[in-house]
């Protein structure tokens, strides 16, 4: 009765369980602007980050925004628009305060969603 039970629960679990990568990467292109999608494939073609690449969508002055992080240290995070023009960096950088440009990000952006993060090798 035990084996049977075990066989059961094992199977099922095993059922239930769905690939990770395809419905992210469905959700993705349903969602997600094509210059982020291109730009999504062009980190996953270089050396994985560190730390590892993330890409956050955001609500910020009545436009959804995206914010990519940077490669390596003391480099700027970077806010594009749909259309991947740069905005500002709201922070990173040598002070960590980013450019300038948009001082207000940390107190008027709403987090929507993480996009993508880079999950090679973890």
């Amino acid at each position: 009765m035990k084996t049977m039970i075990f066989a059961y629960l094992l199977l099922h679990a095993l059922l239930s369980c769905s690939p990770k990568t395809s419905t992210q990467t469905a959700v993705l292109k349903d969602s997600t602007p094509p210059c982020i999608l291109k730009r999504i494939e062009e980190i996953k073609k270089e050396p994985v980050w560190s730390p590892p690449a993330e890409i956050n969508e955001y609500s910020y002055n009545g436009q959804t925004v995206y914010l990519i992080t940077a490669n390596c240290c003391d480099q700027f995070i970077t806010l594009v628009n749909k259309q991947c023009q740069v905005l500002c960096a709201p922070s990173g950088g040598f002070t960590g305060r980013g450019d300038g440009a948009c001082p207000d990000f940390a107190q008027k952006a709403k987090h929507l969603r993480l996009v993508w993060k880079d999950e090679r090798g973890q």
